[in-house]
């Protein structure tokens, strides 16, 4: 059963198609290219996805914004006042994934093979002025392309002060790909550096890889179990690229994002179906970090302002 909000997206020429939820997130919980004829579904959802009580971020690709990853408790400081994330999710008592990935947006553009919705404080969810420094504007563009998704983000600052934010995506791909066992396929993310955990969040320290969460060397995913930091990302041309490759199926799955993600969490679901590969502009619990003397990437807009960042999907 489709969830209601569905938005269908379709590429006429070969038959790819893409389904977002704008009711919950505007999460893309689909896409499925079509590869030497075949639709091959390379996104992992649940089968009750959208349903009453669903998890926005276990599924799909939620969306992480004005903060992605965890917030110590539900607290912070930004320019010398006190905030209280309330509106966001909690996980280990500490709020997770900003505030937009667990509600409804507006579809604002609508072709049969492009669409845009948008989220912005002030006019969906008022209550949340009160949490965050100020105002803020999200729109996301998801077109298919043949076995490509492409993924526009642009972040806009309506208010009359300074809007500190993270963003990030959290893409769960669904392993193999095709039939067969999951094992084998060789996961690959160019990072050099990891940032230390402790109980979930950043120490402030990077250290190098070492195997197994050096990506560098393509590990198959069998052996792999982590939710790990990473950075010191090596980007090509100003972006980086991430692949699954499947050697059963012969098919390689390839995510390319900006440079302006200078870290990437991966993440191996319990259930061993998928793994997720997730571009972040920011480490989470930035606040305290930065406060430290702590580089995080936190980015803060002045009024008017705005960043633009992309992700493309492709299967071959």
């Amino acid at each position: 059963m489709t969830p209601t909000g569905t938005v269908t997206l379709r590429d006429e020429q070969t038959g790819s198609t893409a389904s977002i939820l704008s009711s919950l997130g505007f999460n893309c919980f689909s896409f499925r290219p079509v590869v030497d004829g075949e639709p091959v579904e390379v996104l992992w959802a649940t089968d009750d996805f959208g349903s009453p009580g669903t998890r926005p971020t276990r599924s799909g690709i939620p969306l992480l914004f004005p903060f992605a990853g965890r917030l110590r408790g539900q607290e912070f400081s930004f320019d010398g006042r006190p905030y209280r994330v309330a509106g966001a999710q909690r996980n280990d008592g500490n709020a997770i994934h900003g505030f937009v990935v667990n509600r409804p947006w507006r579809v604002v553009e609508q072709t049969s093979a492009r669409t845009v919705g948008e989220f912005q404080a002030s006019i969906d969810e008022p209550t949340l002025l009160d949490q965050w420094p100020a105002d803020f504007s999200l729109s996301v563009s998801y077109e298919v392309a043949g076995p490509t998704l492409r993924t526009g983000l642009r972040v806009v600052n309506p208010a009359d002060r300074p809007l500190p934010f993270a963003l990030g995506t959290h893409p769960y791909f669904r392993l193999p790909l095709g039939a067969g066992d999951p094992a084998p396929c060789r996961i690959t993310v160019p990072a050099a550096e990891y940032w230390e955990q402790a109980n979930s969040l950043p120490t402030g320290r990077r250290l190098p890889v070492i195997a197994p969460r050096d990506l560098r060397t393509s590990p198959p995913f069998g052996e792999l179990e982590v939710d790990d930091i990473l950075t010191g990302l090596q980007p090509e041309n100003g972006r980086v690229r991430t692949t699954i490759e499947d050697p059963m199926n012969r098919r390689t799955l390839t995510q390319i994002f900006d440079a302006a993600f200078p870290h990437c969490v991966v993440f191996t679901p319990p259930h061993r179906q998928a793994i997720a590969i997730e571009p972040y502009s920011c480490v989470p619990n930035p606040f305290a970090l930065e406060h430290a003397g702590i580089p995080t990437g936190l980015r803060v807009l002045n009024p008017g302002e705005s960043f633009a960042a992309a992700v493309e999907i492709r299967l071959d």
